[in-house]
């Protein structure tokens, strides 16, 4: 009978444990929360239904105020708790109301199957996030803004081309996702090998309905580095594998996205209208080194007036990710201040 007490107690402590473990990896954030912020949970539904989880940041001395406010999401493959949180927080501390957000299908948003893109769904999220700081008491509904990072910097440009409530949107390391997954980096794919990829990823769409569920893709990122990986992968593996920026519900961490992900991704253009974001400023901001550089250097190009190109001496893509001394604040506050003014 002492025997099978002393076993209940340890099942009871281990369960106990166990539960804190998984308490302390849900509230794991990659960054630490600024003392003149204050940071809640919150969620909000898109227009496709499916519940999106966001951390809204709001400065501490904000009550009473209307204040500008930013919707905030990225990297492609990261959550709220690593990159937009960071983002996030510091822009909190500048004084505007900042919401960073898991996209649907990831992190603690809902819809399934788990690990889904899709550049409808996902310029979606940015127009839900608005939807949900326009009805805060505190927000000037007038001055809303979006922030996207990497991957999801260029569904931020896709949404504020379309939805005219986002009055100004700045972006850090850009990814046009369509462009890159069907095209391959600096466009190398030939109109054969993207004919081969789609044809591989249709049969795929049999064994994963005979299978009941999505493969996952094979293109992540390694669990261990070789050295024989191109430095842009080392840098990514830098921050998603390493405690710097670790998190066990990043895909990029701890998952991989659904191998048939890519066929949406290849088949719709997000920035076919980036000239109808005109009159509102545009900020593409890129690092020097980035492997991704060109991404934001085509989008100028493309983007009608006002806009503008920061290119930060000496920085590559992840970078821009959380190292706080690259990342231009001032600039995206100058930015924002000036462009979100009071009518």
């Amino acid at each position: 009978m002492v025997s099978v007490l002393l076993l209940g107690q340890a099942f009871a402590q281990t369960k106990k444990l166990s539960k804190m473990n998984q308490t302390a990896q849900s509230e794991h954030y990659t960054f630490q929360l600024n003392d003149k912020v204050t940071r809640q949970k919150v969620t909000f539904k898109n227009r496709y239904g499916i519940t999106l989880a966001g951390d809204l940041y709001l400065p501490k001395d904000s009550s009473g105020k209307n204040l500008a406010a930013l919707a905030i999401s990225g990297p492609f493959g990261a959550v709220k708790e690593q990159s937009s949180g960071l983002y996030a927080n510091q822009m909190a501390e500048r004084g505007f109301v900042t919401l960073a957000f898991d996209p649907s299908y990831t992190g603690e948003s809902s819809g399934e199957p788990r690990n889904v893109a899709s550049p409808d769904i996902n310029t979606e999220d940015f127009s839900a996030a608005v939807d949900f700081l326009g009805l805060q008491k505190n927000v000037d509904r007038e001055r809303i803004g979006i922030i996207g990072i990497c991957g999801f910097a260029g569904f931020a440009l896709n949404a504020t081309a379309v939805d005219k409530r986002v009055k100004a949107v700045a972006t850090t390391s850009m990814y046009d996702m369509c462009r890159v997954t069907s095209k391959g980096y600096n466009d190398i794919v030939t109109p054969e090998q993207r004919s081969k990829t789609l044809e591989q990823l249709s049969q795929q769409r049999w064994q994963d309905a005979q299978q009941g569920t999505p493969a996952p893709s094979t293109a992540n990122l390694p669990q261990k580095l070789q050295g024989n990986e191109p430095q842009f992968v080392k840098d990514y593996f830098d921050y998603y594998k390493t405690p710097r920026g670790f998190h066990p519900r990043s895909i990029n961490s701890n998952g991989a996205w659904t191998m048939t992900s890519s066929i949406s991704l290849m088949n719709m253009p997000i920035l076919t209208y980036i000239k109808e974001i005109s009159p509102r400023p545009v900020l593409l901001i890129a690092g020097e080194k980035a492997h991704s550089r060109y991404f934001s250097e085509d989008a100028y190009k493309e983007a009608a007036e006002p806009k503008e190109l920061m290119i930060i001496p000496n920085a590559v893509h992840t970078d821009l990710y959380d190292k706080e001394e690259d990342i231009p604040f001032d600039k995206l506050v100058d930015f924002f201040i000036k462009n979100l003014k009071k009518p």
